[in-house]
């Protein structure tokens, strides 16, 4: 009977300690993406994937914990335009046609649903998660030679996968609200008599990427302090 305890307990202490010893947590996640571009501003009032264009770059996260991480992005798209598409008519029958290049830096955070990863069956992960994500950034936009930064607000929401213990899918649309009125060029600006300022009569783009992304940096797995 002794015996038959003792292997009992074994088993019981042996299991956690073993998925312990397979699943690991890591402190950063890098890859990249590639998507789809669009646009609204004074060629585009309505319709964002009017013309819709390419989109790719980078992304770095800082994962805090299995709910919240830190994004940084750096990001390229093309955008484009053509006032006669539109339903709204510019002063004189003016028609305007453009299309502009943006670089795009920014850094968001992150709120998953679920506790995001794989392993730690007490700690309740899931292998796919939705999140949220907000943060701010500064785009370039460049158009006909000219160029102007301004500063943009990225905001959406995404889902992520977990394929490995250290290889990530993710999906994601953001919006990003512009503090300016130049990423479609500079021939438009007051060209209804309305002056744009950082925050009327502004431009907006958004993006739709899909990504992946490696995770590496373990975590402490003996330190109290860090999970």
């Amino acid at each position: 009977m002794f015996k038959k305890i003792s292997i009992f307990l074994l088993i019981m202490f042996a299991a956690p300690m073993a998925s312990t010893l397979y699943a690991q947590d890591y402190r950063f996640e890098a890859g990249a993406g590639i998507g789809m571009s669009g646009y609204l501003g004074d060629t585009n009032k309505s319709n964002i994937y009017k013309n819709p264009g390419f989109a790719g770059g980078f992304l770095f996260r800082y994962i805090m914990d299995y709910r919240w991480a830190l994004k940084a992005n750096l990001y390229t798209a093309n955008i484009s335009g053509n006032s006669a598409d539109g339903s709204d008519v510019f002063p004189e029958g003016y028609t305007y046609k453009f299309k502009s290049q943006l670089y795009d830096l920014g850094a968001q955070i992150e709120f998953n649903f679920f506790n995001f990863g794989i392993g730690y069956k007490y700690k309740q992960l899931h292998r796919v998660s939705p999140y949220l994500t907000a943060g701010l950034g500064a785009t370039l936009g460049v158009c006909n030679g000219d160029s102007s930064v301004a500063l943009s607000i990225p905001v959406g929401a995404g889902v992520k996968y977990k394929v490995s213990e250290r290889l990530n899918l993710g999906a994601e649309f953001t919006m990003r609200k512009v503090f300016g009125d130049k990423m479609d060029g500079f021939s438009l600006d007051n060209i209804n008599g309305i002056k744009s300022s950082a925050i009327k009569n502004t431009d907006w783009f958004s993006l739709i990427m899909v990504s992946i992304t490696y995770e590496f940096g373990k975590k402490c797995q003996v330190c109290h302090y860090k999970d």
